[in-house]
């Protein structure tokens, strides 16, 4: 292929380019129900369904976080027991003695 034929293929694949752009864009939806339009600084309309399945999501998860805390508490407690702090020294709290100034 001579140089002249790359020329005109160039020619050619930009020219089609250029009609591309040219051409009307459209838009299409998805379907043809109804589509939500976004709106400025408002929040989003919920419908009653996903209302309700929320409520029921964040009740079974504080169930399952309070049924654990009540049935396993050395899971957020630990699993040693816990020391006896009236037991504890002075020093070993870290309080000054009463001769030191």
């Amino acid at each position: 292929m001579s140089s002249f034929g790359r020329v005109l293929g160039v020619l050619r694949t930009g020219s089609q380019l250029l009609r591309r752009r040219t051409q009307k864009i459209t838009t299409r939806k998805a379907s043809d129900g109804p589509h939500i339009e976004p709106q400025y600084r408002a929040y989003p309309q919920l419908t009653k369904k996903q209302k309700f399945d929320s409520e029921v999501i964040s009740g079974a998860m504080w169930f399952w976080i309070l049924w654990h805390c009540w049935h396993e508490p050395e899971a957020v407690l630990g699993h040693y027991a816990w020391p006896d702090a009236s037991a504890w020294t002075d020093e070993e709290l870290g309080i000054p003695a009463d001769d030191e100034e």
